[in-house]
């Protein structure tokens, strides 16, 4: 049996994710790589990776695809790390320049616009240096490692997920563990215990502390900004209110014109069944 290929994301809220397959026993059986979620997405539709830890917009993408249950990048409060940052007050917005290493949070960008915060605004694609991104551009989507880093005082400045919460009342998914069905054949039968017991190794508070210890100093942040970060700004459980808030996100992103409509929901035990 082959090695699954697995493409994971290279920011700071998917360590927790990793645990096992960085400090224990999993990481022996997968060949690992860390990148973009764009590019996560890319590999997997590609076919050089077998299971990605996808932007949840791709899954209206890439046909195919098997979710592993009950796990998630998600928030159900101001998430910190997905930010609209403008020169000028939110309504006065007319060009927004678009972080390339996002699908998800472009995409929730736009449904907010077009829904509730006025249409009509003009979006361009760019790296994420804020900076550049707002020399020629009203505000600027920022994702990750570098939208934590942002001091948001002085911009004036959207949490993308506090405002899908306050229209909807529901939370946000931005990510999740998708397996091509054409692995599943070189899949071992508890994949998604593995993936789902990383995450709870991830998420003990000795685990936080360490990860907190690690990756304050690289972003320069405080370690009580990591733990709160990891904590209680990021939600990894993909539970019925997050699947009823990514429904919703799939409905208004189609309704939109964002994405194409997104296919039924299919999670690893069932495919997997099926193909037994």
């Amino acid at each position: 049996m082959s090695r699954l290929r697995i493409s994971a994301i290279s920011f700071l809220n998917t360590v927790p994710l990793m645990w096992d397959f960085e400090h224990g026993a999993a990481g022996a059986s997968f060949d690992i790589s860390y990148t973009l979620p764009s590019q996560c997405a890319a590999e997997l539709q590609a076919g050089t990776a077998d299971i990605g830890i996808i932007p949840a917009a791709a899954y209206a993408n890439i046909p195919d695809l098997v979710i592993i249950p009950d796990i998630a990048i998600a928030a159900r409060r101001p998430v910190r790390s997905i930010l609209v940052l403008s020169k000028v007050p939110i309504e006065k917005i007319r060009t927004v320049a678009l972080d390339t290493s996002s699908m998800t949070s472009v995409a929730l960008t736009k449904i907010l616009f077009e829904r509730w915060l006025g249409g009509g605004r003009s979006f361009t694609a760019m790296a994420p240096e804020v900076d550049t991104m707002l020399r020629d551009h009203d505000a600027c989507l920022v994702i990750g490692d570098t939208a934590l880093q942002v001091d948001r005082r002085k911009y004036f400045a959207l949490d993308l997920a506090e405002e899908w919460i306050r229209f909807t009342g529901k939370p946000f998914v931005f990510a999740f563990w998708a397996i091509r069905r054409a692995a599943l054949t070189n899949a071992p039968a508890d994949l998604a215990a593995i993936f789902q017991t990383s995450r709870d190794h991830g998420v003990v508070p000795e685990s936080v502390t360490l990860i907190a210890k690690d990756w304050a100093g690289r972003l320069g942040l405080s370690e009580e900004d990591v733990r709160s970060y990891l904590t209680e700004n990021i939600h990894y459980h993909l539970d019925p209110g997050c699947l009823d808030g990514l429904q919703l996100f799939y409905r208004y992103a189609a309704e939109c014109g964002v994405l194409p409509s997104a296919p039924a929901l299919q999670f690893l035990e069932v495919a997997r069944f099926a193909t037994t």
